[in-house]
């Protein structure tokens, strides 16, 4: 009988667990990304994880950034081949399937209220197209704002995606603003509005009229707001919707996106008529016609790598985090040109660099103080339930 009885218990402390484990994955910390996995991933192999995405997206974005302005300062002018260059890299990615190891169907799910409804892969397909025309037009406003803006101002300008991806997921995700995250936002967007004051060397010769400065300045500010926004509806995706950090679901949603903004820009590349002035292009850039295909295609190579790295930080941590990376990488843009253009080394520039370290570490302590909550929450939802189901 006392043999019965110990198997009795230990097969009730198992379901206990088990229903711990549903529940807990049920609750949401206070950044808005799942409690199981936030305690789930506090280990050492996940920081190498986000140290691994946080570089992608730091060296890939200085790399396409400084490539793209060399694409414009060596001849190339079309903005409908800058944008496409931006989503057209993804075929680069599909290798990777091949070596992913198969894994559980996943069965997307939405729930509002006490319904559940499952989501078919046609809808699916349609929401990762939407998400991707919306990156279309994304990168097409990037395009003309880069085209049009001062180096400096650009940068400024980016730095204001920031503040919109906030706003979007105060709303979107339920982001929770501590004084150490209000801080290493208004560091890091400090750190970027310094660089409108250093002299744009980089920007050239070239003066555009008051009517494009404008016109570029609106594209900028309107795509911030656009990649904020994205930003965010993906990380809702990912939490509510897929509700799994695999590898795998990670490639999907960049290759569809990539796959429809390809498309959508590939129609405006036509019906524009630019496509006419791109043999021209190709035959007088300043660095030779090698040059010119190697330039495009380290372009559209780097912005995929962003994007893996930028996807999976939303995955792991939160679509905010995610920008703030990002956001952090904008000071790397004029240091780097330093040694790409020539350009001059000022005290501007170190001071941004320094801001936008500090506001990294700040928002990175914030993370670090969350931890010892988030685990006792854990053991109480795990002692709670099973000590329901002892007798």
């Amino acid at each position: 009988m006392g043999e019965v009885q110990e198997v009795q218990l230990s097969i009730t402390t198992d379901q206990g667990s088990q229903e711990a484990e549903t529940y807990s994955t049920e609750l949401k910390t206070v950044n808005g990304f799942s409690l199981s996995n936030f305690l789930h991933n506090k280990s050492f192999k996940w920081w190498i994880l986000i140290a691994a995405y946080s570089f992608l997206v730091l060296a890939s974005q200085t790399a396409a950034t400084i490539l793209g302005k060399l694409y414009y300062n060596q001849g190339g002018n079309s903005t409908w081949m800058a944008t496409l260059v931006q989503v057209a890299g993804f075929p680069v990615l599909i290798p990777f399937y091949y070596f992913l190891s198969s894994s559980r169907e996943i069965s997307p799910t939405f729930t509002t209220g006490s319904r559940t409804y499952k989501l078919s892969i046609p809808i699916l397909g349609l929401l990762y197209s939407s998400f991707g025309i919306l990156l279309a037009v994304d990168c097409m406003l990037y395009s003309i704002g880069s085209l049009y803006m001062p180096v400096s101002t650009y940068s400024l300008l980016c730095a204001s995606q920031l503040a919109f991806n906030a706003i979007f997921s105060f709303f979107v995700n339920a982001q929770k603003f501590t004084p150490f995250v209000v801080n290493s936002l208004v560091l890091l967007t400090i750190s970027s509005i310094l660089l409108v004051f250093q002299s744009d060397d980089t920007s050239g010769s070239n003066e555009v009229s008051k009517f494009k400065y404008v016109i570029g300045f609106l594209c900028t500010i309107g795509a911030s707001a656009g990649y904020g926004f994205l930003l965010s509806i993906t990380q809702f995706t990912f939490n509510r919707v897929l509700k799994t950090d695999s590898f795998k679901i990670i490639l999907d949603i960049i290759v569809c996106e990539s796959l429809a903004a390809t498309f959508a820009i590939i129609i405006g590349l036509f019906a524009s008529g630019e496509w006419k002035s791109l043999h021209s292009e190709y035959e007088n850039f300043k660095l030779g016609r090698v040059s010119y295909i190697m330039t495009l295609s380290w372009i559209a190579i780097s912005w995929q790598l962003f994007s893996i790295g930028c996807v999976g930080l939303i995955v792991e941590f939160s679509s905010l985090f995610s920008n703030v990376i990002s956001t952090l990488g904008l000071p790397l843009v004029p240091i780097v040109a330093v040694i790409v253009f020539g350009d001059k080394m000022d005290g501007i520039k170190v001071v941004s660099m320094v801001l936008a370290i500090w506001g990294f570490v700040s928002y990175a302590y914030q993370h670090y103080l969350e931890a010892p909550n988030s685990k006792t929450a854990k053991i109480d939802v795990v002692n709670n339930l099973t000590t329901k189901e002892e007798p």
